[in-house]
């Protein structure tokens, strides 16, 4: 968010105080004004009352006898052109305030919850920082739907900016009412992902007391809370130096793995390796009998209840249950979803 645009509500909030602050000081100057051209001959009251309906144009009459004072009727031209000067920019600046305030905020997040509530199959991104952020960029590369929990509103609002279609809440995470506005009970996965383990142990809690058959990936920052971490029912845990350590090994004892697999993420057609489970009501068929369209994949294994089959015949039989392992691009991985739906149909 630059310097500008976070500067501009207060810039505008200045801009009303002063329009307020001008239009008491017509006022003052009119009431003074009068009531020493006239030579005290009018009330206060009046002479305030004669200022407030030159400023507001109400034209009800001049209750102040100007006809052989010249002054009288300049000083009303005068406060009438600075009266009508000042209400416009007060009218403005107010409209500014509520534009670019509660209005457009408002609408904004009652479009955003709209459209939430649409969602189905997508993922609740819960800490939207260095690492949330990373998740966010990974589910976007490969055509998955999410929405992102963030206490900071500063640091949502400037992704928003670099990313306009970007869907999030502002608030706590482990709070009942913000999952469930995230569209929890559509949802098919929770990240935990916040830099404090105590907040990511309380996320993945409420989570598995809202919805328990939901996946939860949780970040723990140290290897001793990974325990509670299982225990809270977080169905996988990320340490950040478990995977650095290996990471690092890797690239000493097999760098060119390593370096096939970032490259592989790196490529124009964003493959990765997927997995795709066979539904429930899928009819037992042969691999070969899919209505594979492609080349957009390739199916290195197949994972069965208990066993791994790699690189699998034609003949290998696809039952309900299983969970198809496949290097793929986001389009490959929708195409080899719909053949299996269509055999189901």
């Amino acid at each position: 968010m630059s310097a500008s645009t976070s500067n501009q509500p207060l810039q505008v909030q200045r801009y009303l105080y002063g329009a307020l602050i001008m239009l008491v000081a017509v006022h003052v100057i009119g009431t003074f004004g009068y009531h020493l051209l006239t030579g005290g001959r009018y009330t206060w009251f009046d002479c305030f009352y004669m200022t407030f309906i030159t400023v507001a144009t109400i034209g009800y009459g001049e209750i102040i006898e100007m006809t052989q004072n010249p002054a009288a009727r300049m000083f009303t031209v005068f406060i009438g052109i600075l009266g009508a000067g000042t209400l416009s920019f007060l009218f403005s600046t107010v409209t500014v305030t509520l534009v670019e305030s509660d209005l457009n905020g408002t609408l904004r997040r009652r479009r955003m919850e709209k459209m939430i509530k649409k969602l189905t199959g997508h993922y609740i991104v819960c800490g939207f920082g260095r690492v949330g952020r990373n998740v966010a960029r990974e589910l976007e590369a490969t055509n998955r739907h999410f929405v992102a929990i963030e206490e900071n509103l500063e640091g949502l609002e400037a992704q928003r900016e670099k990313s306009p279609g970007l869907l999030y809440l502002h608030g706590d995470a482990s709070d009942d009412d913000v999952l469930l506005g995230a569209g929890l009970e559509s949802a098919r996965g929770v990240f935990a992902v916040t830099g404090d383990d105590s907040r990511n142990l309380m996320i993945t809690i409420t989570v598995k007391q809202l919805s328990p058959a939901i996946r939860v990936v949780a970040r723990c920052q140290e290897s001793r809370n990974v325990e509670k971490m299982k225990k809270a029912g977080a169905d996988a845990i990320f340490s950040p130096d478990l995977t650095g350590g290996m990471r690092l090994a890797s690239l000493m004892v097999r760098p060119h793995v390593v370096s096939f697999l970032d490259e592989m993420l790196k490529s124009e057609k964003r493959l990765r390796v997927e997995e795709v489970a066979v539904p429930g009501h899928f009819p037992p068929t042969p691999l070969g009998s899919l209505k594979l369209r492609t080349n957009e994949y390739v199916l290195p294994a197949v994972r069965e209840k208990l066993d791994w089959v790699f690189n699998p015949p034609k003949d290998y039989e696809l039952k309900p249950g299983y969970v198809i392992v496949a290097m793929a691009s986001a389009l490959g991985r929708q195409e080899l979803e719909a053949s299996l739906l269509e055999m189901i149909g």
